[in-house]
């Protein structure tokens, strides 16, 4: 059974290592190889534990970290949604996302927003979420990556 928890900075590499795998399992076919090893290249400590400090939170199936997910709330933004290989497929994607909408309801935050992954814009459309334009994504770390800006009203 998952358990959802909110994640502390023991976690982060746990975190940053799923991202990871997922995007480097999930992600074949939607970007090139380059660009996923650019945006997997490094650690946690250059940066992604910064995340957090934030609504992060870890799913865990028998003491092993195999789901993230953040809330940013100063955009009102879900985020780092990343199912562990291995684990796809059991519904953890959606608790997580679950997880994430409630506790923007008990925020009163009425719309959130996100940038889909080109392979994940499915999942989420069919939670809900509206979008199909494609964008760019400017990451942190200055990778520009093609993603899809979507919104789902949460009223």
């Amino acid at each position: 059974m998952l358990e959802i928890k909110r994640a502390n900075q023991a976690d982060a590499q746990a975190a940053f290592d799923i991202r990871l795998l997922a995007i480097r399992s999930q992600c074949i076919g939607a970007y090139t190889r380059d660009q996923m090893m650019l945006w997997t290249r490094g650690n946690a400590q250059d940066g992604y534990n910064a995340l957090m400090d934030k609504p992060f939170y870890l799913g865990w199936v028998n003491d092993e970290p195999v789901v993230t997910g953040m809330l940013d709330l100063s955009n009102n933004e879900v985020g780092a949604i990343f199912v562990l290989p291995g684990y796809t497929g059991r519904r953890y994607g959606k608790a997580m996302l679950d997880h994430l909408e409630a506790l923007a309801r008990t925020l009163n935050i009425e719309q959130l927003v996100l940038d889909a992954t080109l392979n994940a814009a499915t999942f989420y459309r069919r939670y809900g979420y509206v979008g199909h334009d494609e964008a760019i994504y400017h990451s942190p770390s200055g990778l520009q990556l093609a993603c899809i800006p979507m919104v789902k009203r949460l009223s």
